[in-house]
């Protein structure tokens, strides 16, 4: 039998990257789609062939109709844990599209909700799917540059609006009348570049880091007339052995899945013994070691089956009643999310601070 999974929510555009993951699994089916606003679920329906039966504009009648074993939630960030809450009284597994959450108190939220009913929930970041950044992870496990002491990332895009579900290319033009209706750029709903990418440098820093939380963080944000939210923030975390960096920007020259902008979105890892640069979608890492100080490229090796994607990885963690690990871990990304909300109040109260609880 194929594994159920639903879509809730198109507030975001990976929606439709998920759900054609799923519609190419062989074990899976879409068994429905749910959206207040018909009107965005027309692409996939027309790209998917979904039936009329299995698309739904009350979020209630589509969990009773179609009884998923997955969700894949897509929703505006701050409505992250009121939809977990509700997909959990359904005993549903849940794999949220990140961010986490819009707060560390949302993020506990959603981990509570879940918990009790012996289900999953997993956060999905992207990057984890990456095959240079996985290489890097398996470089410093094997030791090559010894103990990991800075994580520098930098990471973004042109702008939320630039792309829509499988990286379709949006104008400048339609950019700029969509953003003062966009919930990107509305504070409440959780928008801006901090929440956006933030995230992805400090879930996959504190999985590099193997699971240490940095004890103090300074963040320092953008503040364009006009817009509310930032496009562009800089945090600094102090860890017990140094400090690391990690830096979001809506506006860079290019998309670095087309054409990498300088500076180079990814990471740079520095280890007592060396470094590592991991950019985003290359072919390669560069390495430096102490016995080879010459950079040195070494090519990625191809993620395995059951591994390629999240919708793979997450169904195989179900066959095999495993939990979701590292970055798709809702406990690693607890400390992430930590991160992430000092980082914003730190950017408001202008000061250092300690690492909220």
């Amino acid at each position: 039998m194929a594994y159920r999974v639903v879509g809730i929510s198109f507030d975001h555009m990976h929606m439709g990257d998920l759900l054609r993951m799923t519609h190419e699994h062989p074990e899976a089916e879409i068994a429905g789609i749910f959206d207040p606003d018909r009107s965005r679920m027309q692409s996939a329906i027309g790209a998917f062939g979904i039936p009329e039966a299995r698309v739904f504009t009350d979020l209630e009648d589509c969990l009773s109709m179609t009884r998923p074993d997955l969700a894949i939630l897509c929703a505006a960030t701050a409505e992250h844990a009121s939809y977990t809450e509700r997909l959990a009284r359904h005993g549903v597994n849940v794999m949220v599209e990140k961010p986490f959450a819009a707060s560390i108190s949302d993020a506990r939220r959603m981990i509570a909700a879940i918990e009790p009913t012996g289900r999953m929930l997993a956060i999905n970041w992207p990057l984890a799917w990456v095959e240079s950044h996985v290489k890097a992870k398996r470089l410093i496990e094997e030791g090559a540059i010894g103990r990991l002491i800075e994580v520098h990332h930098y990471g973004g895009n042109r702008g939320p609006l630039y792309h829509l579900a499988d990286k379709v290319e949006v104008s400048p033009e339609e950019v700029e009348r969509q953003k003062p209706s966009s919930w990107w750029y509305k504070r409440a709903s959780g928008g801006g570049s901090l929440l956006d990418y933030l995230g992805y440098g400090a879930t996959l820093g504190t999985w590099y880091m193997d699971g240490e939380a940095p004890l103090e963080v300074t963040c320092v944000v953008d503040e364009t007339p006009g817009i509310e939210v930032d496009q562009h923030s800089i945090t600094v975390c102090r860890y017990a052995q140094g400090l690391s960096k990690m830096e979001t920007r809506w506006g860079t020259f290019t998309d670095p899945w087309t054409i990498q902008p300088q500076p180079r979105c990814g990471f740079v890892l520095v280890g007592a013994d060396g470094t590592i640069a991991s950019w985003d979608y290359d072919d390669h890492v560069t390495l430096q070691t102490r016995t080879c100080p010459e950079p040195t490229p070494v090519p990625v090796d191809p993620l395995p089956p059951g591994r390629r994607n999240p919708i793979e990885y997450l169904l195989g963690c179900l066959l095999r009643g495993e939990r979701p690990s590292g970055p798709l871990d809702p406990g690693l990304s607890l400390t992430a999310q930590r991160i992430v909300d000092t980082a914003a109040q730190s950017a408001r109260e202008k000061q250092t601070l300690a690492l909220l609880p």
